[in-house]
């Protein structure tokens, strides 16, 4: 699968909806949502429980298909590539974090991060120089030989977090990635976020119910009901 030349805008969606049967009915999850994102934009995305955001997000990274609409990631019309390239698009070019680290507690951070470049087949001097760099971007450069249960949970958000980078993606999806952690730590998170996103020009769609968040993004998408609109 080729990568198409990107410019300006790296996720466009259009018109999404997306349906699910439920009791002899139908729930309209999403209605006809819309939204784009750009390189190094962080952006927001707010919505109470149950109001579609991680069903967005799912459409958005190819792992749920809208009932209607178009996602093209990247210059890549997810409709047109099959479960293989979805994945492989996945792996190599978009990040996804969440609200549990999800690290194998018997592995080191380094061994953590480098998981995805070991799916990838990346060879191993390769893996552990780029798994060093990331740790070292997310501030862990010295905490990369200690096992996930040695490291505090905002610690292990950003081990995730570099997991998330470590294979350079130009997309990050991330679902309620300061959810499990204290205020003082979630902050630090987030100034990291932005500054990824900034730096090397990532787009992030972060879904949220985090204040700190929602001030430090640059764009800010409410969902409510199935229906997108922009707050700032």
């Amino acid at each position: 699968m080729t990568a198409p030349s990107v410019t300006g805008t790296i996720v466009e969606a259009t018109g999404i909806t997306r349906d699910f049967p439920s009791g002899g009915g139908v729930v309209h999850a999403l209605r006809g949502i819309s939204l784009n994102i750009a390189p190094g934009e962080l952006v927001a995305l707010r919505g109470r429980s149950g109001s579609g955001k991680t069903t967005l997000l799912n459409i958005l990274v190819g792992l749920d298909d809208p009932t209607s609409g178009c996602v093209v990631v990247l210059g890549h019309d997810l409709a047109t590539l099959n479960e293989t390239q979805r994945a492989k698009l996945r792996r190599e070019q978009i990040g996804m974090l969440f609200q549990n680290a999800h690290l194998f507690p018997s592995l080191t951070a380094q061994e953590n991060v480098e998981i995805p470049l070991r799916l990838g087949r990346v060879d191993a001097a390769t893996r552990t120089k780029r798994a060093q760099q990331a740790l070292e971007m997310v501030g862990l450069g010295p905490r990369s030989k200690h096992r996930g249960l040695e490291l505090s949970g905002g610690e292990q958000q950003r081990v995730a977090l570099a997991r998330a980078l470590v294979h350079a993606p130009r997309f990050v999806v991330a679902d309620e990635p300061t959810g499990n952690l204290d205020s003082t730590t979630g902050r630090d998170i987030v100034s990291l976020l932005r500054t990824v996103a900034h730096q090397s020009q990532i787009g992030f769609l972060v879904a949220t119910h985090d204040a700190t968040v929602v001030a430090a993004a640059d764009r800010v998408l409410q969902i409510s009901d199935g229906l997108l609109t922009q707050l700032q």
